[in-house]
């Protein structure tokens, strides 16, 4: 389930690597500090004793854990490409660093994609116990989606399958797995990303069609509708500015992965898009300010010199929404 995008040539006319020295790291230790403290300070508020306890907060907890993982990770990736493209960690850690890229992608993909569904029924049913919005269910989804995406990418620990073909060389996948990693993508594609990115599309869709013929008093509309309104928003944005240019310029690489001077600009802006991607963890927390339960209150009274201010009012909206 996890195609990398670095690939190495035998013609130094197709490397890119002066290229990737200066683009990577300076990317991820920009969304490293940004994302570690983001998503550590999401997780203090998240498991704070008076934190309100929801289905929603309970993804975005998930999702916070997932980011901060993968943040960790970044320093030893920029590390890599600060020493021309040399691994020095050892080669389980070489393996750790590319699943844990993947696990926390695909992993953020789908709480994403649950958050935009619970808030969808939070505008269009807003009435009916669904199980997806109950608590209890939400813990399952959030361990059947760890599950899944830490078994689906479970291969690229593996020497053989993720095609590690020198040690110090360990971001860098060798030009022979192209083939099964393009049949790995074909997969990938449909159940990782188009499938959920749809889910989300339909659900902005009819969002926004049960708002706008919604008769509910603006003040109910205010507590329930715009935070729901805000999930769903702020994930389409997400996945058009940081998985959609990933999951497009990945799949065009693969397919056009022969070493050839008109193939570079493909691969250039692949870098680009994954640092993109990445970008993911540090943006998430953005959500969770405007969307999560009490989030603002809690950060406010977590920060100080932050809560200069009255405290907003108590949220009223549905107790598992």
């Amino acid at each position: 389930m996890a195609l990398d995008n670095n690939f190495t040539n035998s013609s130094s006319n197709c490397t890119i690597d002066s290229f990737k020295q200066v683009i990577y790291p300076t990317m991820y230790l920009f969304i490293f500090f940004l994302g570690a403290v983001g998503n550590g300070l999401s997780i203090y508020v998240f498991f704070q004793p008076s934190q309100r306890k929801t289905s929603v907060n309970i993804y975005m907890q998930n999702l916070a854990v997932s980011d901060l993982m993968f943040v960790s990770t970044l320093p030893f990736r920029a590390t890599y490409f600060l020493l021309g493209s040399r691994w020095i960690f050892g080669d389980i850690a070489c393996r750790i660093m590319t699943y844990t890229l993947y696990v926390n992608m695909y992993c953020s993909i789908y709480f994403l994609t649950v958050l935009s569904v619970v808030r969808f029924i939070a505008i269009v049913y807003p009435f009916k116990h669904w199980k997806v919005t109950n608590m209890k269910y939400a813990r399952i989804t959030c361990a059947a989606i760890w599950v899944f995406v830490l078994a689906a990418s479970s291969p690229l620990l593996s020497k053989g399958v993720a095609g590690y073909s020198n040690p110090t060389k360990c971001l860098d996948l060798h030009p022979s797995s192209t083939h099964r990693l393009l049949m790995m993508n074909s997969f990938v594609l449909v159940v990782g990303f188009i499938l959920p990115f749809c889910t989300i599309i339909v659900c902005y869709v009819f969002a926004i069609k049960a708002l706008l013929k919604s008769k509910t008093p603006q003040r109910k509309k205010a507590v329930c509708h715009k935070k729901a309104l805000s999930t769903i928003i702020i994930t389409l944005i997400l996945f058009l500015l940081c998985f959609l240019p990933y999951h497009i310029l990945r799949t065009v690489h693969l397919m056009r992965s022969s070493c050839s001077q008109a193939n570079l600009p493909v691969h250039k802006a692949l870098v680009v898009t994954l640092c993109l991607a990445a970008m993911n963890s540090c943006l998430d927390p953005i959500l969770y300010y405007f969307a999560a339960e009490n989030f603002k209150t809690h950060t406010a009274l977590s920060v100080p010199f932050a809560n200069t201010g009255q405290r907003s009012a108590p949220n009223r909206s549905v107790k598992h929404r």
